[in-house]
């Protein structure tokens, strides 16, 4: 895939909540058309580095953006669970939107659902429906950068890979840039053409996954002997 010039650039930015720093002094760029994974253990500050990004949180030092974006955002915790109580149906949770009616069966066939799930309650659909529909009210908007704070937690590993090929082919079709966080190491290899690594010990890496992920920097990054999958028929340690 063409990978543009530089779509926003992040110099010696830093993130203070309650008095603790998070994130210091962290640079980087990313590139039109990257598919950036943002990788690290829990606690690494990767949801932080996103919401500030997005201006939800606040932060020093500098973001530049190229161009005005046209964002879409996938929060962490948005599962079924958490609007099973709502009487909400799919058609409904689109249209808090403002997505008419006509267009979601379209939106929806984008990631392999069918018309007939548009009056199901959403909170009701499988944990592999929920995550597909929100990718596909994600795109409602025609964003030209997606954020994703771990748009996989809701679904096993099988649902997962299933999730990440889906967005991997939706960001080539349509020349996507791509953040996504996550702390899963068997999907870098897969669907990342950057990896931007943080830790709780102020260990960082950034580059191509295959270039920068030795045994020895994920060691440092996560404190442990990291086992994880290449996508070529072996694991790797």
């Amino acid at each position: 895939m063409y990978m543009g010039e530089a779509l926003f650039e992040v110099k010696n930015f830093s993130v203070t909540l309650n008095h603790i720093p998070i994130i210091s002094d962290l640079s980087f760029k990313v590139e039109e058309c990257e598919f950036l994974t943002v990788l690290g253990p829990n606690g690494s500050g990767k949801s932080v580095l996103l919401k500030s990004l997005l201006g939800l949180l606040p932060h020093e030092g500098g973001l530049t953006w190229r161009a005005k974006p046209k964002i879409g955002y996938l929060p962490q915790g948005l599962n079924q669970a958490s609007v099973r109580d709502l009487p909400l149906s799919v058609a409904d949770f689109f249209a808090l939107k403002r997505v008419r009616r006509a267009h979601v069966p379209a939106l929806l066939a984008q990631v392999g659902l069918g018309e007939e799930l548009l009056t199901a309650r959403a909170g009701y659909l499988s944990g592999g429906e929920f995550q597909r529909m929100l990718v596909a009210w994600v795109l409602a908007s025609d964003p030209t950068i997606l954020f994703l704070d771990e748009p996989t937690t809701a679904v096993d590993a099988a649902g997962g890979e299933t999730i990440y090929s889906l967005l991997n082919e939706i960001w080539r079709k349509r020349n996507l840039t791509v953040l996504n966080v996550t702390h899963d190491l068997n999907i870098v290899y897969a669907h990342s053409t950057h990896v931007l690594c943080l830790s709780r010990f102020g260990r960082r890496c950034f580059g191509a996954p295959r270039e920068i992920l030795t045994p020895a920097v994920l060691r440092d990054l996560y404190g442990a002997e990291v086992k994880f999958y290449t996508h070529e028929g072996k694991d790797a340690e």
